[in-house]
Parts: structure tokens; sequence; C-alpha cells
């Protein structure tokens, strides 16, 4: 497989309340159909949108947005149910009945969890998938919309520059089916964030369920509350089912290149120097190189896009990268719209389809991916290092390394306004991603997770330290995990939620302890509460 410029992104059936499987036991067996009865109590229309494991569309509406399929396996765990729920009441009424009957509830909105948290537990559990929740509303005059957690990024920067001609946009990532819940919820960024800064940052209301089954807006959720789901991984305080964005602007003309760079062009002095003036280049600028294997030889791509033409990019790169080379041949103008296909990876022709970006339906894959954050650049001669654990596998085994520049507005807000803290003092983030297709072997899975452990630990010398940060929507089990079953300590849980949010871990186990004392929504990485007698903040 050849790597290219993209980012990586990589019929209900009404169900009869009978009783479940006897594998379940008979206690199980009981509880889940008083669960079943339960739900039919709070709602006359949940029967239709309930699907058991003896449902005959139970395994396509599973596996309908599972987007890694390692997680697909037989062997994994199943959802005693899952619903598809069309409205709020719905919602609510899975959320006092799990409550009620112990069933775990896994949200999904687009199901794109690096370790399939939105869609795998190993204890009895409901998967809630919000793909029914997908309206988006512009109001291009007022500059805002509001966009429901089951929607595709996909989908909200369709519509955005539909309703706006071309003229506002929202600085999500543009991996298509990605879903805007777990997008948001984790802070969220693309090219745009060295204009505008995370998706989050421009999050100005919300609707919830929370734990007590009550539908929740800024006002009554409160600003604590309003502030976690920001950047703090809204499964560990409710069900988010839609958001208020402010939109941004962007120019009617952009510019996009992808110029690829082998080691025999220099592409080690090229990265280094990159390293040096990523974070320093006129906001307006994102240049976001993509290092992989090619046969013998190493390549980087050089991707970017600008806000603006080729006549003002052209000075503007002279000035600050000149190494690159680059010229008006290398450039193309487009909407922006376009350059978010552009981007992904699907390339752009006279007349540019960006219809693709409604689709859910792209290839599903195996892949792992983790992330770094760098305070200095990586001395030059340590390149070859990297390039060393490439060689070292075969050429079936895929990895790559994505490098996200920094600088600008993202870097310009503190770090406490949101759970979101990665802000001044990065140069840039580090993505790893590793991708073995269809094949979903033991072997091959070994063999890729080894190459990124690989490349992940060659960089500890070089990235952030004490603690070594860590990016929530780049999912990463391997930093550490919660006691599923028993009680969470807030000590225990540090050691993953340092990573992810620095300091604001604390604030947000406080805005846990408030809401859900109890730990009702929970996961292996979900926000534990405040226990009195165990922890010491």
């Amino acid at each position: 497989m050849k790597p290219h410029h993209s980012f990586f992104c990589p019929k209900i059936l009404p169900v009869t309340f009978i009783l479940l499987l006897s594998f379940f036991g008979e206690s199980l067996a009981e509880n889940h159909e008083n669960f079943l009865k339960c739900l039919s109590l709070q709602s006359d229309t949940i029967s239709k949108v309930i699907y058991t494991q003896n449902n005959s569309s139970y395994s396509s509406v599973l596996e309908s947005s599972i987007q890694n399929l390692v997680y697909s396996a037989p062997t994994k765990p199943k959802p005693v149910f899952i619903t598809t729920a069309f409205h709020v009441s719905e919602i609510q009424a899975i959320v006092k009945c799990s409550k009620k009957y112990g069933l775990q509830i896994r949200v999904r909105s687009g199901g794109h969890d690096h370790d399939a948290l939105s869609s795998v537990s190993y204890v009895p559990f409901i998967i809630v998938d919000l793909i029914n929740f997908s309206e988006v509303s512009v109001d291009a005059e007022e500059k805002t919309a509001w966009v429901q957690s089951g929607a595709t990024v996909g989908q909200l920067n369709y519509r955005i520059a539909e309703k706006s001609q071309n003229l506002l946009a929202f600085p999500v990532g543009t991996c298509p089916t990605v879903g805007v819940g777990g997008h948001l919820s984790g802070g969220g960024f693309g090219p745009l964030l060295r204009k505008y800064g995370t998706a989050a940052d421009h999050v100005v209301d919300a609707h919830m369920i929370d734990v007590k089954g009550r539908f929740l807006n800024r006002e009554s959720m409160g600003e604590d509350l309003f502030w976690a789901i920001r950047g703090g991984g809204g499964a560990s305080f409710g069900i988010i089912v839609s958001w208020k964005i402010n939109l941004v602007a962007v120019p009617s003309t952009v510019t996009v290149f992808a110029i690829p760079r082998t080691l025999e062009q220099n592409a080690t002095k090229l990265l280094n120097k990159w390293q040096y003036i990523a974070d320093r280049v006129h906001e307006d600028l994102f240049i976001s190189p993509i290092l992989f294997r090619m046969n013998s030889t190493m390549v980087s791509i050089f991707t970017s896009l600008f806000l603006g033409g080729i006549d003002r990019l052209l000075p503007l790169m002279q000035e600050s990268f000149p190494e690159l080379g680059l010229t008006k041949q290398d450039c193309k103008e487009m909407s922006f719209i376009e350059s978010v296909v552009y981007l992904d990876g699907f390339g752009i022709s006279e007349s540019a389809n960006v219809d693709v970006l409604l689709s859910r339906n792209f290839p599903k894959k195996s892949f792992k991916g983790k992330a770094d954050y760098l305070t200095e650049p990586i001395p030059e001669e340590a390149f070859q290092g990297i390039y060393d654990i490439f060689f070292e596998e075969d050429e079936k085994t895929i990895g790559l390394l994505q490098f996200f520049p920094y600088g600008g507005k993202i870097s310009e807000i503190s770090e406490s306004e949101i759970p979101y803290p990665h802000r001044a003092g990065n140069i840039y983030t580090l993505l790893y991603f590793v991708d073995w297709g269809q094949d979903t072997t033991n072997e091959a899975f070994q063999r890729h997770d080894n190459m990124i452990k690989k490349l992940f630990n060659y960089t500890t010398p070089y990235v952030t330290k004490n603690p070594r940060s860590a990016y929530i929507n780049y999912r990463d089990l391997d930093i550490g995990t919660n006691n599923n079953e028993g009680p969470i300590s807030v000590e225990e849980a540090s050691v993953w939620g340092k990573k992810y949010f620095k300091n604001n871990f604390y604030r947000l186990v406080h805005v846990k302890t408030m809401v859900d004392p109890d730990n009702f929504f929970r996961n292996e990485q979900s926000i534990p509460p405040f226990r009195l007698v165990k922890d010491e903040l």
C-alpha cells in the first residue's frame, strides 16, 4: 500500500421483549428482560430502535460504525443491546433503565475511537448509537450552527460550505467519517488550528442527558459541566446529543500543495528545517509533513493549506521555507470545502465532487495510533534512528508519522480555558499511525503493534516529559487504564489522566464528583469521581 497525502482518519426490526439466550444464565436473562420491560414503560417508541443479540439486524448494526477492524473480531465482547434512538426521550429511557439494571452505557457517534471504547466493554453493556442524531442546522447570517453528535465531520464541513457559499467553516479535522460528538468532546483539531484553535474552543452551547436522565443545556448544566464536556471526554459526564458552534471565516480561495521529497532529495534536512519554522510562519499557513517508507527510501510529503491565493503564498514560503523550492506549478487554488477533500487524499479534478464528504461508507481498516507533543525539535541526526525502525520491518508493514504544526491561535489560548491543555510551548504534535488494511490476523496485529511501540519508545528523549503528553482523540490504552469493574482512585486514573489533560484532570475530577458521584458513566479511561476515604487531591 502506498500512503498518500491524506490525514488519517483512516432493516430496523421491532423487538419482542423476550428472554435472552440461555447462555446468559437465568438471573442475567431475567435482569435483561426486566430492562426491556423498563424501557417499554418509559418510552412508547423504544422497541423499534432496540436490537438484541438474537435480532437478525444486530450484527450489521453493531459493525456499521466500528471503524477499526481489530474490534470487529468474534472474540471481542459484544453488547447485550444496541439502540439507534431517534428521540431524546428514548435516550433518557436508556439512561434510567441502564442505571436501574446495571448495564454500562457506551456512546457511539462515528466509531473512530482508536481503542473502540465506544463499541466494546468487558462488562454487560449497551451501545447508544447516535447515527440518527445527525442533523446539521446552519445559520450563516449569525455565523452559528447546531450540529447533532451523530453527524460526521464530513457532513458538518459540507453543510457549512453549502449554506455559506464557501465563506464559513469550522476548525475540525478532515477525515469525513469521524463523528462530531467524539471529536468535539475530545477537543478536535484540523488544518485550521493555527488560525482558529481547536473545535471545542468554538462550542457555545450543548444539549445533553445527565446521569439522572435530565435534558440539560448550557444554562441548566452550569458552567463547570459545560467546561468539562468541551475537551474532557464527554462520555465521562453523560450523553451529549447536540452542540451549538460559532463558525469561522475562510476566504473564497485557498491554496493547497503536497510536495514529496525522498532522502535523496534532502528530506531529512527539510524536515529538520520545518521543525524550526512550522509554528512561527503566518497563521494562515499550515504545513504538515507525512513521513513513510517507500521501497528502499523514506518519503516526506509536505502537505499544506494556505488561507489565500498563490500570489500571496509564494512570497511567504520564499521568506520562511525557501529550501522546499515551492513553485506556482506545485500549487492548486480552490474553495475551502474542496481543500478538505484534497487534504483527505481524494484529490481534486476540474470538477471536484465534494459530495464524497456526505458518505459514511468508506473501507474499514485495522489500525493503531499514538500521539506526542514536542516543545523542541528532534535533532537532525536522530531521524536516522526513525528510518532504521521503518527499514527493520518488511515492506508489508505499513506505518507513518504525521507532524502537525502548532503556533498561532491554538498557542494563544490558556491551557485551562477548556480541558484540552496542549497550548503554548508546543511546536508540533507528532501522530503515529500503523495500518494493516483488511488483515485481521493476530500476526499482522503483533507486527504493526511492535512497530508503533518501537517508534514511540525511540522518540521518548525528544517529546514532552513529566508527564509525556497525549491526545484523548488519539485514544491510547497503553498509557494507563482504570479498573472497569471495581472502584477507581483518582491517583490511579491520574497516571493516564494527566497525560491527556495535565492539571485540568483535577478540575475534571471535581466536576465528575458533582454530576456523577456514583460513577455510572465510566470506561477504561473515564474521569473518576473523588472518593473521600481513598483519595486526597
